[in-house]
């Protein structure tokens, strides 16, 4: 893993939300450092997307802060948490199915959009240039991922793992500082995850973006994490690099019981 600066982009404080008497996320802290790869885990219903819905504003915390590069984003409407460079793509994929690849990565392009309403009714001379530049960023991002052969492609025509492809593509029209990738690798195959995995390399390598994911498939969490964060009912159970928070006791008893580890259970999914 390449070496990422101390001074964190995201800051989570005590960070708690409850629905009715239901706490989904009781008390949870970390700090994500600019550069790195940050990923949480844990068994269904732990709090990991609650957690991402809270920073994308979403939901909105009963208690704590998450303050992004001085930000403090409680008190920023969910546009503006994006205009401030926070881009995610989601667990079930939020793409318009009637609309064509490309026709979806200019909406990621909308929240740098700096002409006026009248600019962009006649088309004037600002409003054409603007236009051009979303589209030449656009264009780079679909040769980055490798989406020439879609461009002109109907969503709803495109296998689920090319859709998956196209999510990350439109948050990286968005131009972001920091990755939301929520369960990336979730319906793909072996290949398809061999290849998110790559992707994930190159966008930190390339663009410099700061990834935080949540992410089931423990082969690709330690293929591409620095730090891992484990969460159990809404808290803090580990933190830590892959291996040692894999190994620890209550995050192998939260996913499986004390008698196996989660090496094992890779080995028997394998």
């Amino acid at each position: 893993m390449s070496a990422a600066t101390d001074a964190p982009l995201l800051s989570v404080h005590e960070i708690g939300v409850h629905f009715g008497g239901v706490r989904a996320v009781d008390g949870v802290s970390f700090d994500v450092r600019r550069g790195e790869v940050f990923t949480l885990i844990g068994p269904n219903g732990a709090g990991k997307t609650t957690v991402f819905n809270l920073i994308s504003r979403i939901y909105t915390p009963t208690s704590g802060h998450i303050v992004f590069d001085g930000v403090e984003l409680a008190r920023c409407a969910p546009h503006e948490v994006a205009r401030l460079g926070v881009a995610r793509t989601f667990q079930n994929i939020e793409l318009f199915e009637h609309a064509s690849v490309l026709q979806n990565l200019l909406i990621g392009r909308h929240t740098h959009r700096r002409t006026g309403f009248w600019s962009d009714l006649f088309f004037t001379p600002a409003a054409r240039a603007a236009a051009l530049r979303e589209r030449e960023e656009v264009e780079q991002v679909i040769d980055f991922l490798d989406l020439q052969h879609y461009r002109d492609s109907l969503i709803a025509g495109l296998p689920y793992g090319v859709r998956k492809v196209v999510e990350l593509a439109r948050a990286l029209c968005m131009k972001p500082r920091l990755l939301l990738l929520d369960e990336p690798s979730s319906g793909l195959n072996v290949e398809e995850t061999e290849g998110m995995a790559w992707w994930i390399h190159d966008i930190r390598r390339e663009f410099g973006i700061t990834v935080l994911m949540v992410e089931h498939d423990m082969g690709l969490v330690s293929r591409v994490s620095d730090r891992v964060l484990a969460m159990n009912q809404g808290q803090v159970l580990a933190l830590g690099d892959p291996a040692a928070v894999q190994a620890h006791p209550g995050v192998v008893e939260a996913y499986l019981g004390a008698s196996q580890d989660l090496g094992s259970l890779r080995r028997e999914r394998a």
